[in-house]
């Protein structure tokens, strides 16, 4: 009898462990957008999460830089909940880099992105939404 009630105890525990990590999984497309010196950007973030390894791009569009190219993200990592990538582009000749933090609940994902431009650093929130996928 305790062993069955162990078995049972430990199948639901598997079982809410596999719905906390769907509800938790970074993979798909997340879409955010901010504002800055009067231009509106719009993000895309594409994240795949396979067994440990985080990959994906980042592309931005809108405002005075244009963008839209997909960048690679860089030392990805995901863990209790917890998306962190960094981001390199290039701005005429001076590259600069994004450190991304966030933190996945559902359909949202909410955190920090913090740029060194030029010896000045920028911190700006955000909060994306997962971009539906039509059946």
């Amino acid at each position: 009898m305790r062993t069955l009630i162990a078995a049972t105890l430990a199948l639901g525990l598997a079982g809410l462990s596999a719905a906390q990590d769907k509800k938790t999984d970074p993979t798909g497309t997340w879409k955010w957008e901010t504002e800055r010196g009067g231009q509106k950007r719009e993000t895309t973030l594409k994240l795949k999460l396979d067994g440990d390894k985080l990959t994906g791009t980042v592309a931005s569009t809108g405002g005075k830089g244009g963008g839209g190219a997909d960048t690679k993200i860089e030392d990805a990592t995901f863990k209790d909940g917890e998306v962190k990538f960094t981001v390199t582009r290039e701005r005429g000749d001076q590259k600069f880099t994004t450190k991304y933090s966030a933190k996945v609940d559902g359909d949202t994902l909410k955190g920090t992105a913090t740029t060194d431009f030029g010896g000045k650093e920028n911190k700006q929130e955000f909060e994306a939404k997962k971009v539906k996928v039509k059946d």
